[in-house]
């Protein structure tokens, strides 16, 4: 409503429901708004983020598979690569050398030493891709919590507004919908913000938590190769 009590289409923006509303509902409005900024920057940085790992590591894998020698390829990574590709080549690389420059790799040494090379390149490998996971995943934990939590916020703001309403209709005594229509558009409006806050943040998360599944299964894969290159070594040593 206006000053004078008549309904007008303003009486029902967002910004006059907001105005309107009991503290309650605006204190969960507040909330709601504040949850959806966060999203927003934690989807906004996803996908930059992802983005560049996903082009990186397609970058990287071309010159893996360009036929260069491993060496070279971890050397023109530099000394501390901020991709986890790079970094598994360069671990993997490091316990070669390691083992053949202690002479764990000779012909007498037989299958052993290079079974507990294998296990330990396995090992290494196995914790960047560990950590390599769980640093892609970081934000989607916060994503998965606005997304479930807003619609209930939302709700608890609907049923409190509602309750305030009536109780102000009660005691006006009048139930004409020129009166009732305003007190509940604001106390609907709580729910059609948690429903716009968790919405986005549900479709994000579920398409981040795919894609961080696939960049995990990626590196696993490329461990594999790893693994296998470094078994064809020790084959050709013998």
């Amino acid at each position: 409503m206006d000053p004078t009590g008549v309904v007008t289409p303003d009486s029902f923006s967002a910004l006059h429901l907001f105005l309107r509303a009991d503290w309650v509902v605006k204190g969960v409005l507040v909330g709601l708004a504040c949850a959806s900024l966060w999203s927003w920057a934690v989807i906004i940085d996803k996908v930059f983020r992802l983005g560049a790992t996903s082009r990186e590591a397609n970058a990287f894998e071309d010159e893996v598979g360009s036929g260069k020698p491993l060496e070279d390829v971890a050397a023109d990574a530099g000394d501390r690569p901020k991709h986890a590709l790079p970094r598994m080549l360069q671990a993997a690389l490091r316990e070669w050398r390691e083992a053949r420059a202690k002479g764990l790799l000779a012909p007498g040494e037989g299958d052993t030493q290079a079974a507990f090379l294998i296990q330990r390149i396995d090992r290494v490998l196995d914790s960047v891709v560990a950590r390599e996971s769980q640093r892609v995943e970081d934000g989607l934990g916060s994503l998965a919590i606005v997304a479930t939590a807003s619609p209930f916020v939302g709700l608890f703001g609907t049923v409190w507004g509602i309750m305030t309403a009536f109780q102000a209709i009660a005691i006006s005594k009048n139930t004409n919908l020129s009166v009732v229509a305003p007190s509940i558009a604001q106390a609907l409006f709580a729910t059609a913000v948690g429903l716009a806050t968790a919405i986005p943040a549900y479709i994000a998360y579920n398409k981040f938590s795919t894609d961080a599944g696939k960049y995990a299964a990626r590196l696993e894969g490329f461990a594999d190769d790893l693994v296998t290159a470094i078994q064809r070594r020790l084959a050709e040593r013998k």
